[in-house]
C-alpha cells in the first residue's frame, strides 16, 4: 500500500483532550476495502459525546474518530465497485452500496489501534466500500464534507421522520450543524411557522438565514412564555429536540399536538431517562428516535449536491472556520462553549 503513516487525533482516555500523533497503517487493504486521502471534515456533536462518555465507558479504547469527510480514493481492494481511484468522495456513517468490509486495524506505539468503518480525524482512512459515494469533481471540497453528516442528517430528519407538510408548524430545539439543516429542511419543505432555539445568539442569527420564521434564545428568555408570544396556546405539528437533554425532550412532548409528531435527535446521556404521560400516543400522538435521519447515502446525496448546483441549499453559512489537524481540541472546545456556530471544519 503506497501510504505507511500519517497524522492522527487519537482518543487515549475520555474526557480528555485528543492526541495527535503519528499511526501507522496496515500493510493492504482487505476485501471491500478503499484507502483514501482526507481533504476536510467536520466534528459532529455525537464525537464530543464520545469523548465524554455520553454513552458510557469505551470498550474500544484507544480509537480513531470522525464520521464525515471530503476525501480522494487513493488505492481500492478486492471486490470494489462503487469507486475507483482518483474519485472525489463523500465519507458517511450511515450504510450506502457497496461491500461492508472489515474495520481495520491501524498501530500507535507498537500496539493495535481501533477504527470502526470510517474515521476521518486523520490524514487518510482505510474505509469500507458502503461508508462513501462518489460525487462530480464541480462539489467544492469543503462543503462535500457536509455531505457525510450535518446535511444528510438534518434533511433526513425532516423528510422521513417527521415527514413534515407544507404548512405545518415545526419547533427545532438545538441549532447546531444539524439542527439548523432540519431548519433548512423544514424551509424548504414550506413549514410555517419554524422556530429555531437555542442558548447561543450566533447560532439563531445563522438559523434566520437558513429558513426559521422566528428564534428564542433559552438561556435568556422563558422558553413557554416566548412560544406562547408566538403560537397562542397552539401546540405544533412537529417537534425536533437535537439536544438530548430529558427536560427538552419532555417539553418537546408537551407542544406536539395530540396527532403531531416528536422526532429525537439529540441522545441523552446513559441513565438519563424521559418521564412521558403515554396515553396521548394510543390515539395518534408518535415520538420517535432517528437514526441519522434514515438516510440512503447512495440515493440522497445526489440528490442534495443537485439541489446544492441549484442554489436550493445553503451550505457555505454553515461552515464557521477552518482548524489543522493540531487545534482540532481547541475547535471541540469552542464548540462546546458556543463560540462556534454552524459546522467548523478540519483541513487535513
Amino acid at each position: 500500500m503506497q501510504v505507511k503513516k500519517m497524522k492522527a487525533a487519537i482518543l487515549v482516555e475520555q474526557k480528555k483532550p485528543l492526541v495527535i500523533d503519528e499511526v501507522e497503517l496496515p500493510g493492504e487493504l482487505k476485501y471491500g476495502q478503499v484507502l483514501v486521502k482526507i481533504h476536510y471534515t467536520g466534528i459532529c456533536g455525537s464525537q464530543i459525546g464520545e469523548i465524554n462518555g455520553v454513552k458510557g465507558p469505551d470498550a474500544y479504547l484507544p480509537h480513531l474518530l470522525g464520521h464525515e469527510a471530503a476525501a480522494t480514493v487513493l488505492e481500492t481492494g478486492p471486490g470494489v465497485k462503487t469507486v475507483q481511484v482518483d474519485d472525489d468522495v463523500v465519507l458517511h456513517w450511515m450504510r450506502g452500496a457497496g461491500i461492508e468490509s472489515e474495520t481495520p486495524v491501524y498501530q500507535w506505539k507498537g500496539k493495535p489501534l481501533n477504527a470502526g468503518w470510517i474515521a476521518t480525524f486523520n490524514e487518510y482512512a482505510i474505509i469500507s466500500e458502503n461508508r462513501m459515494t462518489k460525487v462530480g469533481k464541480s462539489l467544492k471540497t469543503p462543503l462535500a464534507a457536509l455531505f457525510g453528516c450535518a446535511v444528510t442528517t438534518g434533511m433526513g430528519v425532516v423528510s422521513n421522520n417527521a415527514k413534515v407538510k407544507f404548512g405545518e408548524s415545526v419547533l427545532v430545539l438545538g441549532a447546531g450543524g444539524v439542527g439548523l439543516n432540519v431548519i433548512q429542511g423544514a424551509s424548504l419543505s414550506s413549514a410555517y411557522p419554524i422556530i429555531g432555539v437555542d442558548v447561543f445568539d450566533n447560532r439563531l442569527a445563522l438559523a434566520e438565514k437558513v429558513g426559521a420564521t422566528h428564534t428564542i434564545n433559552s438561556k435568556s428568555n422563558d422558553l413557554a412564555t416566548e412560544i406562547e408570544k408566538i403560537m397562542g396556546k397552539e401546540l405544533f405539528d412537529v417537534v425536533i429536540d437535537n439536544t438530548g437533554s430529558p427536560q427538552l425532550i419532555e417539553f418537546a412532548y408537551s407542544k406536539t399536538k395530540p396527532k403531531g409528531r416528536t422526532v429525537l435527535v439529540g441522545v441523552p446521556r446513559k441513565g438519563n431517562n424521559i418521564n412521558i404521560y403515554s396515553l396521548p400516543l394510543h390515539f395518534g400522538k408518535t415520538i420517535t428516535g432517528s437514526h441519522g435521519g434514515e438516510t440512503n447515502p447512495t440515493e440522497d446525496i445526489p440528490r442534495y449536491t443537485k439541489m446544492l448546483e441549484a442554489g436550493l441549499l445553503k451550505l457555505d453559512e454553515f461552515i464557521s472556520q477552518e482548524f489543522a489537524l493540531e487545534d482540532i481540541n481547541k475547535a471541540i472546545d469552542m464548540m462546546i462553549s458556543g463560540e462556534l456556530a454552524g459546522r467548523c471544519l478540519v483541513k487535513l
